[in-house]
């Protein structure tokens, strides 16, 4: 929370937006940014874009974005980081995909892999390996890994 704080104030002072769309962390990087006082003023939205369906309803990504493409990557991510913040016409899209646990995903990733994005002014992505299969830490180090990168990126 300490970190949403700062990246909150960081957005208020740039008047810039930010908008999410989250798997794995189950909407920790939202609920995050709106655990501090004044975040109308810098969150326009988001959601948990947990499954294929999730996806279609919540994102509208055509099946042709995704050709070649498989959830839990880089390339997806950064898809999903783009599609937010164009859906939202936000400064910031921010999104995670991944395995919280305790088990890995059907494409072979294990317990605690993610891929964090954030699409604005600059684009950024990368892959975290906690090597936990803790499900609830594995959250919270993925939703605070995605708001490390917010923080980094729009200071």
């Amino acid at each position: 929370m300490d970190q949403a704080a700062v990246v909150g104030a960081q957005l208020k002072a740039a008047g810039q937006k930010v908008a999410v769309a989250e798997s794995s962390s189950g909407g920790l990087i939202s609920a995050a940014l709106l655990s501090v006082p004044g975040a109308s003023a810098y969150y326009l939205g988001g959601g948990v874009v947990y499954t294929p369906k999730a996806r279609v309803m919540l994102m509208d990504i055509p099946k042709e974005a995704l050709a070649g493409m498989r959830s839990a990557s880089e390339p997806y991510a950064m898809l999903l980081a783009r599609t937010v913040r164009e859906r939202f016409a936000a400064t910031w899209g921010v999104s995670e995909t991944g395995a919280a646990g305790p088990t890995g995903n059907g494409y072979g990733d294990a317990a605690g892999h993610t891929c964090v994005a954030i699409s604005g002014p600059i684009e950024f992505v990368t892959t975290i390996e906690t090597g936990s299969d803790d499900r609830e830490a594995n959250m919270r180090a993925f939703a605070a890994a995605a708001l490390e990168l917010l923080a980094k990126a729009s200071a």
